[in-house]
């Protein structure tokens, strides 16, 4: 009988890393302060299908880093001795229950006090993660690196939908004047969104604001709203921050996004300091001939990892 996806689960993991079942007691034993998730997951979306392959495409791709960047003489193996943890255990066409049971393995991970990398996924991954992270730490912060607000009360009444993950997160504790969206398109963004933002007090970043100001003064404006969360930053990456030709295999492709510098020094930048959790989203490998966007998606996560875990320039 099929359960669940049958391109979910590991084939290979996450740049070799050894899999550890996402328990509290087995990733302690392991030593685990980092641990790779997949949530292969994509029905929510509102447009272009195939981030459910998401997980397993960034995991194919992954062969290609090494744990050691030579620049940064840092080894994120030596850092975290991070772990792969599979996928969720998906309900299909189900977010209700999927996001019940994904929230359940990430509060395991936030646990044993590794950090949650989770790897979409539709963006309506990030809520599951929210939920985990708000009843695992008090008062925790949140940035967004995205092409869209993300604001959306509902979507034709289903709130567990990827136009949602941080009015979700507001249901869930995030305080909103702790919020950060960084790289919102103007064309890409209804009036409800961003009034949304206003009347909350969420601090957005527009592109052209980076035009004009650049990724280090972004970046500063972030941790200024940031800093003094005691839950500590969850960051979610949304793989379609960036311009389309640097970011094609994605739901909604952004004509005009970030380039893949602008997006490092970003994910850098943020990451510095320490994270309590952090995701890559709306990675769809089926929707380009090549992988490149596959690897920007796990050099985001690479990058994440590195910095949370002290790297520096």
């Amino acid at each position: 009988m099929w359960n669940s996806l049958l391109h979910s689960g590991l084939a290979g993991s996450f740049m070799s890393f050894p899999h550890v079942a996402p328990s509290a007691d087995a990733l302690r034993e392991a030593g685990a302060k980092a641990a790779i998730y997949g949530i292969p997951f994509d029905s929510t979306s509102i447009s272009r299908t195939g981030a459910n392959y998401g997980p397993r495409g960034m995991r194919e791709v992954s062969c290609q880093f090494l744990t050691y960047n030579a620049t940064l003489d840092f080894d994120i193996a030596d850092a975290l001795s991070p772990v792969d943890c599979g996928d969720c255990d998906l309900a299909l066409a189900n977010p209700a229950v999927t996001f019940d049971r994904a929230k359940a393995d990430l509060l395991e991970i936030l646990r044993a006090g590794a950090l949650p990398v989770t790897l979409g996924g539709d963006h309506s991954v990030t809520i599951p993660a929210a939920w985990a992270v708000a009843e695992h730490v008090e008062d925790p912060a949140l940035i967004l690196i995205d092409t869209h607000l993300d604001t959306a009360p509902d979507v034709g009444g289903e709130k567990l939908n990827h136009c949602c993950p941080i009015t979700r997160a507001v249901d869930a504790g995030f305080d909103p004047s702790r919020i950060v969206l960084i790289g919102m398109s103007g064309w890409m963004n209804p009036r409800t969104e961003i009034q949304y933002c206003r009347d909350q007090g969420i601090r957005v970043i527009w592109l052209e604001e980076i035009w004009e100001k650049g990724t280090a003064w972004a970046v500063d404006q972030a941790r200024e709203v940031t800093r003094a969360a005691p839950g500590g930053v969850y960051l979610s990456f949304d793989i379609d921050s960036l311009d389309a030709a640097h970011g094609a295999a994605t739901c909604c492709p952004t004509p005009g996004g970030l380039t893949s510098r602008e997006a490092i020094e970003l994910v850098r930048g943020v990451s510095a300091g320490g994270l309590v959790g952090v995701d890559v989203v709306e990675v769809a490998p089926s929707l380009e001939a090549t992988a490149a966007t596959s690897l920007m998606g796990v050099r985001v996560a690479v990058e994440a990892m590195a910095f949370h875990a002290g790297a520096s320039i």
